[in-house]
């Protein structure tokens, strides 16, 4: 069975390779089935390995070059030169590369998979765009990174996949607090809930606001919801709201082609 992939016609291009893989077509069972691309979950390891194998032959990339982050939440961001063994992957929630045939690969349950690409330049990047790093910076690091490696800003484009929606992602008044303390203008990516003092809050809009704000003009979002759709997508919250053990992470990712 091959992956399921979605993909976007702002990244297609015959020098691009992408795909925001989702839950099926893998070989993991019982709560992580089945293309569970995880390497920190506690699922079977040579599990995970398979889907990962699956994943990157369906991008053209050897399982070597198919490279993930060990993802902190945070704003920093990698230069990629190399292959590294996946069990010494960088601490990073973004990486970019102008080398062809390395697969820039990102795991998320519910945050925002960023792909980004600049075609004419030949320089591509991906970020875990959780509320967080979305807050401090973890966007715009990603675009200055590949600015640094002869990206125009005005040439990249950027896709956000399978995200929870605001539907879905109900926040306590402290989380809320966060943003409306630091700007009251970003009080619009949130409704009020039906619990008191609760609210919904929109991270695909605030991603995209974020991307847009940055100089970006050729911005998408796939608008899936990782929450609402259990057959097709892996989701924490959900997973917290079922209580179960642990959950699987999708992966979206994108490669250079090499010249033939």
């Amino acid at each position: 069975m091959s992956p399921t992939v979605l993909q976007s016609d702002h990244l297609t291009s015959p020098g691009l390779r992408h795909g925001f893989f989702t839950r099926q077509g893998g070989v993991s069972e019982g709560i992580y089935a089945s293309l569970n691309g995880g390497l920190g979950s506690s699922d079977d390891a040579q599990a995970v390995l398979e889907n990962r194998q699956r994943m990157a032959d369906w991008l053209g990339v050897t399982p070597e070059r198919f490279l993930s982050l060990w993802q902190i939440h945070s704003a920093d961001v990698v230069r990629v030169t190399e292959p590294w063994p996946h069990i010494e992957r960088p601490k990073a929630d973004g990486m970019v590369t102008n080398q062809p045939g390395l697969a820039l690969a990102i795991a998320t349950a519910d945050c925002g998979p960023v792909l980004f690409a600049d075609a004419e330049h030949g320089v591509i990047g991906a970020c875990h765009a959780g509320w967080k790093g979305v807050f401090t910076g973890v966007l715009e690091a990603t675009l200055a990174a590949m600015e640094a490696l002869g990206a125009k800003r005005n040439q990249i484009h950027a896709v956000l996949g399978p995200t929870i929606s605001a539907k879905a992602y109900e926040v306590g008044p402290e989380f809320y607090a966060r943003f409306h303390d630091t700007d009251s203008a970003l009080a619009r990516f949130f409704t009020e809930s039906a619990r008191p003092d609760h609210f919904m809050f929109d991270l695909p809009a605030f991603i995209k606001q974020r991307l847009h704000d940055a100089g970006l003009s050729n911005v998408q979002a796939l608008y899936r919801c990782t929450y609402g759709e259990p057959d097709m997508f892996y989701s924490y919250r959900r997973t917290t709201h079922r209580q179960e053990p642990d959950y699987g992470r999708l992966i979206s990712a994108i490669t250079l082609v090499p010249a033939a």
